[in-house]
């Protein structure tokens, strides 16, 4: 049995929003087949007041164990690092937060608040919040550079506004059965299992890129969704692989990806006073180009991702996402 204790700090709860619709595995089936004991969440805890803070210091004396510490939302540290702003239990969340980290077998944080600091970390940042372990792109963050858990590892960063249910709970099965050491995670402490292919990656709209990239069919080719800012070439998600709902996707339902699994979201633009920034521009940028790749093999790949969605379509993606769970 693994013992969770869900906290949430600068957050909208659109993460535990997201959570509580998981499908594969359910919230439910956490709980009766993989001996998952929720100790606390905010939503579906049955504890209040006194008894909130009685668990929270059994745990930090080591009398209750939490085998999985998740944080959802991000540090919140202003004023001037007191962390008075975001109060919890008569404390600062972040004191909670740094002596429950200590003690945690693992620590997962869920969301783009949670991982990089998300929207409350935007410049100016008046609540000097920050994400568990990075801030934007720098590591760091609340709990250092150094940080790891009592088993091994540095915080988790399951990314997203919100992150994708299944992420959440599959990590959470992974933990619970043993299996997180199976687990590879990239320079921003993301599972490789969600985070290695790019949203473009069975993307409907693929080809229309690629050959929108190479001009070949002028103006009138070309996949409208990139000039309007879709960030799906650059961003890491499996949100074509997994979709959301078992249905869709953002690209899918004819919007452009706002790139949220990466640490750069929202990519704001302070001069012009937008938190959304769109792309002006056609072509790769130099430092967001997908590597490993001539421009020939990519077009390849688009080719057969593009067949791919369309056989997913049709057929479902049971099985594209029975490749992809943990």
């Amino acid at each position: 049995m693994a013992n969770v204790l869900w906290l949430q700090g600068g957050a909208c709860s659109g993460n535990t929003m997201s959570f509580l619709n998981a499908e594969e595995p359910t919230v439910v089936d956490l709980v009766t087949d993989f001996g998952v004991n929720i100790l606390w969440h905010p939503s579906i805890g049955l504890e209040i007041g006194h008894q909130v803070v009685d668990l929270l210091e059994s745990i930090i004396a080591g009398k209750v164990q939490c085998d999985i510490l998740v944080y959802e939302g991000s540090i919140i540290q202003g004023p001037k690092n007191t962390g008075t702003m975001n109060y919890f239990c008569d404390r600062p969340m972040k004191d909670w937060v740094s002596e429950l980290a200590a003690v945690a077998g693992f620590v997962v944080a869920i969301g783009d608040c949670a991982t990089w600091g998300g929207i409350p970390a935007v410049a100016p940042n008046p609540s000097e919040s920050t994400g568990m372990q990075f801030l934007k792109k720098e590591k760091g963050g609340f709990l250092g550079a150094n940080y790891v858990s009592k088993g091994g590892l540095p915080v988790i960063n399951i990314p997203g506004c919100p992150a994708h249910p299944d992420w959440i709970t599959q990590i959470l099965v992974a933990i619970s059965t043993g299996r997180i050491g199976d687990v590879l995670l990239d320079d921003y402490h993301r599972p490789k299992t969600f985070f290695t292919d790019f949203v473009q990656t069975g993307c409907t709209n693929v080809v229309n890129f690629a050959n929108k990239v190479d001009g070949g069919f002028g103006k009138r080719g070309g996949c409208l969704f990139y000039e309007v800012g879709c960030r799906g070439p650059m961003t890491r998600a499996s949100c074509n692989r997994i979709l959301w709902n078992r249905q869709s996707s953002k690209t899918r339902a004819n919007h452009p990806c706002l790139g949220c699994t990466e640490p750069g979201f929202p990519h704001h633009d302070l001069v012009k006073g937008s938190v959304f920034k769109t792309m002006k521009y056609m072509g790769f940028l130099p430092q967001e180009v997908p590597t490993g790749n001539s421009k020939v093999g990519y077009y390849m790949r688009a080719g057969f991702e593009k067949i791919m969605g369309g056989v997913e379509n049709i057929l479902g993606t049971d099985q594209a996402h029975k490749e992809t769970s943990i």
